[in-house]
């Protein structure tokens, strides 16, 4: 029997294929109809995980989407964005705009199904790709950046995410004197065993893990799912007010003469929120059918009509709820509290191992961190508190100038902390009251055969 479903799999594989193939995404770039914004329209065969696609495509350019508009017809899909460059204007560049329509068109072509989206490339020949999962605590990256040294690797490029006391990463690793990837295998076994072993928390119920990666994903789509797997959406016990300061407004609601499930979000906009909460969406086996996203005054607000891929909406109160947690944990891991440091330094072997154990020693916690290597030259952005979580002092980040040398230390931006009890209360309060006795009838849907 197994057989018989692995060939109907393979033959509806082939299909979706073939149906891509006949129809490739067409895609419009529009500056003129905007006053601020560039209009990016993708018309492409509905698929699962096809949207998430897209907006990576989009996030990949550094580009902000400002507004969205999803909708689907029948076997169709429309997507249309507003997006703009970082400093909040339109995108003029040809060379730019050219790449995103070819990207685009020629990787929606090749799309088949999420399964291409997962798996990803063929492992690099430049580095060995090592990803971390574990408890988080004070000064946990530079022990393991310390450890990595003494293991005569060099770690060439990196991210690292904290989120609910856990931390996950993705490291690139090189031989420290070879420069290529470190492929023995008694060597990879001792760095696992180290790894490990710091990952490993006192009480830590879950087994930290360390894998050698056989090939590339997405970096922040592959962090979303370590973490997500890893179950960081379970909240560990909070002091009591806590948990309402910090957590995003996520409402799931039903919508029954559709049989959709409506999600809504509102939360502080920051770049990339779009991504998270698609790739969120997308890894628990949800389709978005409709969509509307907006931003404005660093607010952001996101409307969703959601099935699960088998066509049914959510059906329990268990998943309900599982549905608002992950989906508050995706906005959080990346909306980190703390300073943003910009590194750059003459890149040298023991750099990183260098750096953050100097921010341990001045009683900073590395709370998210991305760590490149360009032409020689190391761009390493932190993201630091104090252990108590307020924001690391002046005194202290020129005492860490004086201390890296040459190395050039910038604070990129202060993040506050939390919002105030009666900033939030009024929040929750304002938004609970939009929604008050409204019915969803009213939400406007566009024409739908699916």
């Amino acid at each position: 029997m197994d057989s018989f479903g692995d060939v109907f799999d393979v033959e509806d594989d082939v299909f979706a294929r073939l149906i891509s193939r006949l129809n490739p995404p067409r895609v419009v770039i529009d500056n003129e109809s905007c006053d601020n914004a560039t209009v990016i329209r993708v018309d492409c065969v509905k698929e699962h995980g096809v949207l998430l696609e897209v907006i990576q495509v989009l996030i990949d350019f550094h580009l902000i989407i400002t507004k969205a508009y999803i909708s689907s017809d029948g076997s169709w899909f429309m997507d249309v964005f507003n997006v703009t460059d970082g400093d909040g204007n339109k995108v003029w560049d040809k060379e730019i705009l050219n790449c995103i329509q070819r990207r685009l068109e020629t990787d929606g072509c090749s799309l088949n199904s999420s399964v291409r989206r997962s798996v990803g490339v063929a492992p690099s020949e430049k580095y060995t790709l090592i990803e971390l999962i574990g408890s988080d605590r004070p000064g946990l990256l530079s022990e393991v950046c310390a450890g990595l040294t003494n293991l005569k690797c060099n770690v060439v490029k990196a991210k690292v995410w904290t989120h609910n006391a856990r931390i996950a990463a993705v490291l690139h690793v090189t031989d420290e004197s070879k420069r290529r990837p470190v492929e023995d295998t008694d060597r990879l076994s001792t760095i696992k065993q180290f790894l490990c072993n710091v990952l490993k928390g006192d009480s830590d119920v879950k087994t930290p893990n360390m894998s050698v990666s056989g090939v590339v994903t997405h970096t922040e789509r592959r962090l979303h799912q370590m973490m997500f797997n890893d179950r960081d959406y379970e909240r560990v016990r909070m002091s009591d007010g806590e948990e309402t300061l910090r957590r995003p407004n996520v409402i799931v609601m039903d919508c029954v003469e559709r049989d959709y499930t409506v999600v809504i979000l509102k939360c502080k906009d920051r770049p990339k929120l779009l991504f998270d909460t698609v790739c969120t969406l997308t890894d628990m086996n949800y389709i978005v059918f409709h969509g509307t996203v907006n931003t404005g005054n660093e607010e952001a607000y996101q409307e969703y009509y959601i099935r699960h891929v088998d066509g049914s909406p959510i059906q329990s109160e268990s998943d309900r709820k599982r549905m608002i947690q992950c989906l508050q944990a995706a906005i959080e891991r990346r909306a980190s509290e703390g300073l943003e440091l910009e590194l750059r330094a003459e890149d040298k072997v023991g750099l990183l191992s260098s750096i953050t154990r100097i921010f341990r020693e001045n009683g900073l916690c590395i709370r998210r961190a991305e760590i490149s290597t360009e032409n020689g030259e190391a761009i390493d952005t932190f993201y630091v508190s104090e252990i108590t979580g307020n924001n690391a002092e002046a005194e202290t980040i020129e005492s860490i100038k004086k201390q890296i040398g040459k190395a050039s230390l910038t604070v990129k931006n202060s993040i506050s902390p939390a919002k105030s009890q009666e900033e939030t209360s009024a929040s929750l309060f304002l938004f609970a009251n939009f929604f008050k006795g409204y019915s969803f009838q009213n939400f406007r849907l566009i024409r739908s055969c699916s």
